[in-house]
């Protein structure tokens, strides 16, 4: 996940985001792109039903900027009409909101349980080539391309296309539902909608997140850590550079130390050789600064991000670069009492340790049909729901290879496959 400038909080958490790299026994290479359930049958078509649900999601604009709530309230009527009683979970203004419900266990109990998870909002469209228009989704040559078919409102439709066989029959165990906002920016609202189930009491034992991993199971990411730096100098001629104080060049110094803590990274670990890049890793992706070449710069902001494999404590190495902000604060100060350097922080997004009961992995494994265990180096929601003390993966259709990009699509074999996923979740739910 990355994200920009505060004047595009809309930018994508996970731009960078790649497909799993492997570390089972099953490669990217052998997975059977319509997908295998436990009992071994594919399927290479989803549902006309399916299909519909995915096309009604993709057509809402729910880039992060945007309120989610017309999307929300369309999926809440059909929980209502299913019987279900959705709560929804809003932010401070009230623009936008999380939606969860649960069916609840054959006797009643809606506490524990397995919670299928994802988010509603999705990344910009803004300065991408599209060759149709990215919220009237269509099929073409057996991929379904629209903002959002893969990461992540194919998982969603989905859910909501099998509400009635999940509902069909007695569950052993209640089966929780929950879709977040500002997913994409931060995971913000898988926050708020976190501290309003534990006021609940509503605990669920096991939770799958559905971003895209080709229907594998995910059992470890990196975390995420965004923050913004602002230098304030003081601006003056630039015949006179000593009479100003250059934000610019302060903000350079401090830009130059991040990268030395990233090559740190790089070239001496620790290592993670499960991950494609297997060090932890920083990235300054935004710099605003000065008005004119002829003028000393009184201010500069930069936001940069790092991404900590699991092992690595990211309050550890924020402290170090606090600590240099610190170095630099001093010294700008004695230029200029007024001056300042301030580091806030945008996001953070905890990793997903492997470490664990692993019982979510096991399960997923079963219900794919593939023994395979991998990572991936994009953020997710996952880690926030590990933390919370929820045993989770992610596994969801379509790949990360084509979330983001001008042209999203996802293969239609691949949502036929989160639909025998979520058969099989439903029949091993289903009390004796």
């Amino acid at each position: 996940m990355t994200t920009s400038a505060a004047a595009t909080s809309n930018a994508a958490i996970s731009a960078d985001r790649t497909s799993p790299s492997s570390t089972g026994p099953t490669s990217a290479g052998t997975t059977s792109s319509a997908g295998t359930t436990s009992a071994g049958t594919t399927s290479a078509l989803p549902s006309s039903r399916t299909l519909e649900w995915v096309n009604k999601l993709v057509s809402f604009d729910t880039t992060s900027r945007n309120s989610n709530l017309q999307l929300i309230h369309t999926m809440a009527e059909e929980l209502t009409a299913r019987g279900l009683t959705p709560v929804f979970v809003p932010n401070a203004d009230g623009s936008k909101a999380n939606l969860f419900a649960t069916i609840p266990a054959h006797d009643g109990s809606v506490t524990g349980g397995i919670m299928l998870a994802g988010h509603t909002d999705v990344v910009p469209v803004d300065g991408q080539d599209w060759a149709s228009d990215p919220f009237t989704p269509e099929v073409r040559e057996g991929k379904l391309y629209g903002r959002g078919t893969t990461d992540m409102k194919a998982f969603s439709g989905v859910i909501l296309s099998l509400l009635p066989e999940l509902l069909s029959r007695p569950l052993a165990e209640p089966l929780h539902l929950a879709w977040t906002y500002d997913e994409e920016v931060g995971c913000h609202g898988a926050v708020v909608l976190l501290a309003e189930m534990a006021a609940r009491g509503i605990h669920p034992r096991l939770s799958f997140v559905g971003e895209p991993t080709s229907m594998r199971a995910v059992s470890a990411h990196k975390s995420s850590q965004l923050y913004r730096v602002s230098v304030s100098g003081l601006a003056a001629h630039s015949s006179m550079t000593s009479t100003g104080v250059n934000a610019i060049e302060y903000a350079a110094r401090a830009i130059a130390f991040i990268r030395s803590l990233a090559d740190e990274h790089r070239l001496s670990g620790p290592f993670d050789e499960s991950f494609i890049v297997p060090y932890t890793t920083a990235n300054v992706g935004v710099v605003e600064g000065g008005v004119a070449v002829n003028t000393v710069a009184d201010r500069c902001d930069f936001e940069f991000e790092f991404r900590t494999i699991p092992g690595v404590n990211p309050d550890a190495v924020i402290a170090r670069i606090d600590d240099h902000l610190g170095t630099l604060r001093d010294e700008i100060q004695r230029e200029n009492p007024a001056a300042n350097i301030v580091l806030m922080p945008l996001g953070s997004v905890p990793g997903l340790s492997p470490e664990g009961p692993r019982e979510a992995l096991e399960l997923a494994q079963q219900l794919t049909g593939s023994s395979a265990e991998e990572t991936v180096v994009y953020a997710t929601e996952a880690g926030l729901f590990q933390r919370a003390g929820i045993d989770t993966v992610v596994c969801g259709p379509g790949s990360m290879d084509q979330g983001h990009t001008a042209n999203e699509f996802i293969e239609l074999s691949q949502i036929a496959a989160c639909e025998d996923f979520l058969r099989a979740l439903a029949a091993h739910l289903a009390a004796n």
